[in-house]
């Protein structure tokens, strides 16, 4: 049990001290989720809306595919970012192995499925009539499309944080694309798990506290959006 108390008192030391290689972890974390983040946003919720509004032959055969993918390892998915970005790879001459977008292409693989499965249940769920309701009040595709994702945003909101929530804590892929590269893509789950394997128990229980303080930010900030 001391070594665990042992562990905590340093590790606020080191995130009181500003510890550079801990915070290097954290500045890598925060910039390749949100690049993930953005992307897998940006792709998914179109396609989650297309997914859940349209009837179309095939549509339940897409979902299916889609709720598999759901459960993707993400050791399979660095696997084949890996053997795509890679020298020998169709995308090699772009550099992205060992970079954080390299990191960002496979969490971004990771969350999309996530944001298109529950964005489309969110656009199920709704009243059969809101379409109705809208487009006697002249709405068009774009106006339509925007009104129901508006009537769906707390599901929504729940897709984001799911996503956001597997891409922060996933090992396999920042591991096999990034290389776990000191102060270059070394991330915090990465750094955890090598920090904690050479004994240095103190800075993986650092950032750990920094990804549940992350964590806690994050619900904090959907909370207050709910709210408003």
């Amino acid at each position: 049990m001391d070594f665990i108390l042992q562990g905590l008192t340093e590790a606020f030391r080191l995130l009181l001290a500003g510890d550079e290689e801990t915070f290097s972890a954290v500045a890598a974390t925060l910039k390749v989720s949100c690049l993930s983040m953005a992307a897998s946003l940006a792709l998914g919720l179109p396609l989650g809306f297309l997914l859940g509004y349209l009837r179309f032959p095939g549509r339940r055969k897409i979902r299916m595919v889609v709720d598999t993918l759901l459960s993707l390892p993400t050791v399979f998915i660095g696997l084949m970012v890996y053997a795509f970005v890679s020298s020998r790879g169709p995308l090699g001459e772009m550099n992205l192995l060992f970079t954080l977008p390299g990191i960002a292409i496979g969490q971004t693989i990771l969350a999309l499925p996530i944001v298109i499965a529950l964005s489309a249940t969110a656009v199920e769920s709704l009243e059969a009539g809101l379409r109705t309701t809208l487009l006697s009040l002249g709405a068009g595709k774009y106006r339509l499309m925007t009104g129901i994702m508006w009537e769906a945003r707390h599901a929504i909101l729940a897709a984001a944080l799911t996503a956001y929530g597997r891409v922060m804590t996933e090992v396999g892929i920042s591991m096999m694309v990034g290389g776990n590269i000191k102060w270059h893509t070394r991330t915090i789950t990465t750094a955890i798990a090598l920090e904690t394997a050479k004994g240095k128990f103190a800075m993986g229980i650092a950032l750990g506290l920094v990804l549940l303080m992350i964590a806690f930010a994050v619900n904090a900030g959907v909370s207050f959006l709910r709210r408003k």
